[in-house]
């Protein structure tokens, strides 16, 4: 704070005068008046100096209180200033991206555009670009174009072109294999990751089009370039063009590679040379890879058995061998869990569940290890290459090293029974109604438990009957409460369970991705620009799970609809230039991050200087 005066005038009136600074705009308030110069020579023989004496006790008063007295004059009749636009737009700024900022910057993304763009002669910030586009996929997620809409929401007020985004992506798109691997390596700087087990799994997002990418054949080398968005078996069971996306995830449920396919390829080809580009990135450490039955092929196992890696799979017990299911349900050589001590699938199907004295055993499991390290059928398959040139499924034999670990729970047996009984149920209302022309068996809803009988009589047209079909129940209600998972680990048992039920994290991954971050449908055409795009919500995902990491190893625990919604709600009000008024109160979440971060974004009101400085602390 300063003084200020006329110094033209005869008889000045001094003001203590503030200077402020609002990003590029720069501007000054009286905030108080100290008296004219014919007044307070009556107090004084010198008002100059008595005056220059007040705003130096203005100056100490707000360095030791922290508080500036303002006076502020609200004219009720003042009206808005006419404007062009259509509608009208908000004037609070979000600063909770402060802290997904402060994540951005600690992985270091600048410098990987710096390094870039070095020899270039871009005009524009692709970091700035890929920055904003990276939190309004997480705050605001919406297409590219109304995500440059947004940028007048945020303090910063970034300024760029959609022409910009588009140059971003394609420079994005160019340096895949580089961003992975950087993001992954300033990430250790953040949090240390624990590699130790690698969960892989696929999914695919639709596009809002009809038309999949044709092939295209390049007419001097004859290569077959494939396109991306092709026809497949989507996720969402719907009629549209999808990409396919595999995932790595470490065991915090941290993202550590990612690939994009096209649709109609086999998940499983994604595995190796994904996992390839992994080991380069670990330098070769080892891991132990963890996936579901559809991403457990032979050639994948194999792969996992060699180079000091390790593989556990889940294992479907209906595909076993004749063999080896004999070995499932021969009631011998089962072990609790808990315990080690024999016990019987009969006993445990049978024990009194509503006694409190049986709730330890209601929640506890059976176990059995099977060697199957012999050629035994585990209802793998694996291609084969006719001399047509076409490729063929064929059944293998389990040549790798490797045990079958077979679980039985109670709990899980009642539940999947439960489940059961009310799709019996469904079925035997759909019975009452059936409409033969349109009766289609499907393999997995509830029209599996109806069967269709025909008979005829000589000379007579043929009459179907339907009704339920107990044999397909029985079936089912045979493998109830079993579970399984191979493995080439000599760890105990309860290690490998605990490794195997850690997979649900990254489904949470696929959940939040397609759900929070709003990554479908997806409206680019061009292969790189979809790339990008999925680069973009995978940086997304890699802020917000360090975000949550942190928030967990610092004792507190919240969900991703909270910690989006407080940053989302966390708003200032620019008060008259002057200074910015929180418009959000405190939360759980806001004094967590604040906690962790110490950005002090808990106030009430904030100086302009304030925020910019803290800015810039964050960008250092």
């Amino acid at each position: 704070m300063k003084l200020w005066y006329d110094r033209k005038s005869k008889n000045p009136t001094y003001f203590v005068q503030l200077g402020i600074r609002n990003g590029k705009k720069t501007t000054t308030k009286n905030i108080a008046r100290i008296g004219r110069h014919s007044d307070l020579l009556k107090i004084t023989d010198d008002p100059l100096s008595y005056a220059k004496e007040q705003v130096a006790k203005f100056n100490e008063e707000a360095k030791l209180n922290h508080q500036i007295s303002l006076e502020l004059k609200i004219n009720f009749a003042e009206k808005l200033k006419a404007s062009d636009s259509l509608a009208s737009s908000s004037k609070q700024l979000n600063i909770g991206y402060f802290f997904l900022q402060q994540l951005y910057h600690s992985l270091e993304i600048g410098s990987f555009f710096d390094s870039l763009t070095a020899d270039s002669k871009i005009t524009f910030d692709p970091n700035l670009v890929n920055r904003f586009l990276t939190c309004d996929r997480i705050l605001a997620p919406d297409s590219k174009l109304s995500s440059l809409q947004h940028m007048a929401n945020y303090y910063e007020q970034p300024q760029f072109d959609y022409m910009h985004i588009m140059r971003t992506m394609d420079l994005m798109a160019d340096h895949y294999d580089e961003y992975i691997s950087h993001l992954f390596e300033k990430s250790n700087n953040i949090i240390k990751r624990d590699t130790s087990v690698c969960f892989y799994d696929c999914t695919n997002y639709y596009f809002e089009t009809e038309m999949e990418d044709e092939d295209y054949v390049d007419e001097v080398t004859g290569e077959t370039i494939k396109g991306l968005r092709k026809y497949g078996p989507s996720k969402e069971h719907r009629p549209n063009p999808i990409v396919e996306m595999g995932l790595f995830m470490d065991t915090d449920g941290i993202p550590l590679s990612m690939c994009i396919t096209s649709g109609s390829d086999n998940e499983q080809t994604t595995v190796i040379p994904l996992e390839k580009k992994l080991s380069q990135m670990f330098q070769k450490k080892k891991f132990i890879y963890c996936a579901d039955a559809g991403l457990g092929s032979l050639n994948i196992r194999n792969f996992n058995s060699m180079g000091g890696r390790a593989f556990i799979v889940t294992q479907s017990v209906k595909k076993l061998s004749d063999h080896l299911k004999e070995a499932v349900f021969n009631d011998y050589g089962y072990k609790l869990l808990s315990s080690d001590t024999p016990v019987t699938i009969e006993d445990l199907k049978s024990f009194d569940k509503r006694d409190p004295e049986n709730k330890d055993l209601y929640n506890d499991k059976a176990y059995k290890i099977i060697e199957a390290d012999q050629a035994f059928d585990l209802g793998l398959y694996e291609e084969k290459h006719l001399k047509n040139g076409k490729t063929v499924k064929v059944k293998s034999k389990a040549t790798v090293k490797q045990k079958v670990i077979v679980t039985f729970s109670r709990k899980m047996m009642e539940y999947q029974r439960f489940i059961r009984n009310r799709q019996i149920e469904r079925a035997k209302k759909l019975l009452k109604n059936l409409e033969p022309d349109t009766y289609k068996k499907g393999p997995h809803d509830v029209t599996r438990f109806i069967k269709r009988t025909s008979c005829t009589k000589s000379g007579e047209t043929v009459t179907d009957s339907y009704e339920i079909d107990q044999a397909v129940i029985d079936k089912e209600e045979k493998y109830d409460g079993f579970y399984a998972v191979a493995t080439n680990l000599d760890d105990d048992v309860k290690t490998v369970i605990g490794i195997s039920s850690n997979r649900y994290k990254i489904e949470d991954c696929f959940r939040i991705t397609k759900t929070n971050l709003s990554a479908r449908p997806v409206y680019h055409q061009k292969p790189r620009r979809i790339v990008a795009h999925f680069m973009i919500c995978y940086t997304s995902l890699l802020i917000y799970r360090l975000l949550e990491t942190k928030l967990n190893r610092y004792g507190t625990h919240f969900s991703i609809e909270n910690i989006i919604e407080t940053l989302k709600n966390m708003e200032v009000a620019n008060i008259e230039d002057m200074c910015y008024m929180s418009t959000y109160d405190n939360s759980k979440v806001c004094t967590a991050l604040n906690a962790i971060w110490g950005l002090g974004l808990d106030k009430k009101y904030y100086q302009p200087k304030e925020l910019n400085k803290k800015i810039k602390k964050i960008s250092k």
